[in-house]
């Protein structure tokens, strides 16, 4: 097993009666894709958050890259390597696609967004911007406005506008969430192609994409890891097609 790029220790967060993460303990091997999978409720999202740095943390560490993160804002956290994209999209609908990434690009190089300059006249944003389109197959669509793109390459362009900053770690929040079956299927092999370029945490209940994707995976059930395992020990576990599984488990 490669080093892990990520853990956490009894990583905790409590909303009013309600336990989101419980004590969880969770390693994302460097070089790995590792899932986190579990019904409505199991506090996925919130860890996600968690990590990010969007939600505070009640009790628990978490490492990244050797470092103590748990404290840190999201800006240090971006800027120490870690980025995420999110269940609903987050573009500049009125902008281009290439102005969307050069943004990024822009903002994970220092520069401070009360002194914008234009993006679309910065040579070096915006061949970065065409670099980041093209690993993910938007090369095509860089002039076209942001918003008229279909929800499948929206998702794509939030990728290249997360890894506008060359991070070590993509924390990815259901990507497939609202996609087609063709739609999904080309976001699955962009994601099997980045496997050699970015360690991944990924959340999503697509269970044909986390089984063929995944290094590692782990089961959240109300906040605690029931189990973490490749996938076929994940498959094989009486505990996990009892309580969430079901019918997955079996294909």
């Amino acid at each position: 097993m490669a080093e892990a790029l990520l853990c956490t220790r009894g990583l905790s967060r409590r909303f009013g009666a309600v336990q989101a993460t419980d004590h969880v303990d969770l390693d994302v091997a460097a070089g790995t894709l590792h899932a986190v999978i579990g019904p409505n409720g199991a506090g996925k999202s919130t860890l996600i958050g968690q990590l990010a740095g969007e939600i505070a943390t009640d009790a628990g560490r978490i490492v990244f890259a050797g470092d103590d993160i748990t404290r840190l804002p999201v800006h240090r956290r971006a800027h120490a390597g870690l980025a995420r994209s999110f269940q609903i999209t987050s573009i500049f609908s009125g902008f281009s696609v290439r102005e969307n990434v050069a943004l990024a690009v822009q903002a994970h190089a220092g520069h401070s967004f009360r002194f914008w300059r234009r993006a679309d006249r910065e040579r070096g944003l915006n061949e970065r911007a065409e670099a980041m389109l093209a690993r993910v197959n938007l090369g095509d669509e860089a002039q076209r406005l942001a918003g008229e793109l279909a929800h499948g390459q929206k998702r794509q362009l939030e990728l290249a506008m997360a890894l506008a900053g060359n991070p070590r770690l993509l924390l990815l929040d259901e990507p497939m969430a609202g996609m087609g079956a063709e739609e999904g299927a080309r976001l699955a092999e962009l994601l099997r192609s980045l496997r050699d370029e970015v360690t991944i945490l990924l959340v999503e209940h697509d269970m044909d994409v986390v089984f063929s994707l995944s290094d590692q995976i782990t089961v959240l059930i109300f906040g605690r890891v029931v189990i973490t395992g490749t996938p076929e020990a994940i498959r094989a576990s009486d505990e996990v097609q009892a309580a969430y599984l079901g019918e997955h488990a079996a294909c």
